[in-house]
């Protein structure tokens, strides 16, 4: 019998945060002698079709009694009575990046179900794992106890230094699925008005979530006629992603709301300088020393910030300087992963008592 099942929405090999996160917990587990199950799920999330509820109530019948399951927050926010039917049987811990009411653009409407649903989902499992103080905070408003949550961060490895030197042409680097609350529209907008300068800027992240956003990005780097200067790549390999996080002078993350942000981390593993914005969790994951924030959705304020890293070289280094300095305070992914078994095994402990 396994340790725990951990159930995710679609493939668990996707390259992007929250499924980066799940598998590196689950790889540092099984190094440290942990029985881990995956099962992706198919089926349409978050918004679930019959195909996405058959396939959670699938994954959940199979597994016996008193047994442990860690289901991903995409793959159970819309399905709440499903979780419900199962979780008088089974230690159910919820792990969310963040609520799925937080994604932007979405209507009013849809933001109010979301919330309803979420609310009764975490209400019905055991525990529930955040990856940020922020989104623990957060989930006060989705009536989760303060005691019910525990708070698990990602871990990083340190990456090679950045080559950013000065002596050539400025590498910015932007590494996000390219989908509206990332916010790329706005760095493309924000660079249209830095053609002036020299830099170049390379937009790594899935182009399959959001097709009518990823036509909206690519018409904006036509129309500004920055096919030259905007690369807009897709996703890349894990060694891949090293190569361009080596090769960059600048990172940039104009999200408008963030759970986390691991490539933040990311970037500092590497001691790149960034510029983010304060949405969601960002204004806490990276530190004052080592890049500037902005508001989310500001476009002057990110071509700005921008320009000033850019153009004042003296600026630039002090914040190169305190990029570097964090690799050494990072935390990497067993001791992420230990903390997760604790946590996990607290719950079961904590619920075996009542």
């Amino acid at each position: 019998m396994s340790d725990f099942t951990l159930i995710v929405a679609g493939d668990p090999g996707q390259l992007t945060g929250g499924y980066v996160y799940d598998a590196r917990i689950v790889e540092a587990l099984r190094a440290s002698g942990w029985q881990i199950d995956v099962v992706g799920l198919d089926g349409r999330f978050p918004e679930p079709d019959a195909v996405a509820s058959h396939a959670l109530d699938s994954a959940l019948t199979t597994l016996p009694d008193g047994s442990r399951a860690v289901i991903d927050g995409l793959a159970m926010g819309g399905l709440p009575a499903i979780v419900e039917r199962h979780a008088s049987r089974l230690s159910i811990t919820a792990l969310v990046h963040h609520p799925l009411s937080d994604e932007t653009g979405l209507g009013a409407p849809e933001q109010q179900r979301f919330r309803i649903s979420e609310t009764r989902v975490l209400a019905a499992v055991e525990s529930v794992i955040v990856t940020s103080a922020y989104t623990a905070r957060r989930l006060a408003d989705f009536a989760v106890p303060a005691e019910k949550i525990a708070v698990i961060e990602p871990g990083v490895e340190t990456g090679q230094l950045a080559s950013g030197d000065g002596s050539g042409t400025p590498r910015l680097l932007c590494i996000a699925t390219v989908t509206p609350r990332k916010g790329q529209d706005l760095l493309v907008e924000a660079l249209a008005g830095l053609t002036s300068l020299p830099w170049q800027c390379d937009l790594i992240g899935a182009l399959d979530r959001a097709d009518a956003y990823v036509d909206k990005v690519r018409d904006a780097i036509a129309r500004y006629q920055l096919g030259e200067r905007i690369h807009l790549l897709g996703s890349q390999s894990s060694g891949g992603l090293s190569a361009y996080y080596r090769q960059a002078d600048l990172f940039v993350l104009p999200s408008h709301y963030e759970g986390y942000g691991m490539v933040i981390t990311e970037a500092l593993a590497h001691g790149l300088p960034v510029v983010t914005t304060t949405g969601g969790a960002l204004a806490h994951t990276l530190p004052d020393a080592a890049g500037l924030k902005v508001p989310p959705g500001d476009v002057a304020a990110l071509r700005d910030a921008i320009q000033c890293m850019l153009e004042e070289s003296e600026t630039y280094r002090r914040y190169q300087a305190g990029a570097r300095e964090m690799r050494d305070t990072l935390g990497d992914w067993t001791a992420a992963a230990t903390a997760f078994g604790k946590a996990l095994k607290r719950s079961t402990t904590a619920e075996a008592t009542r």
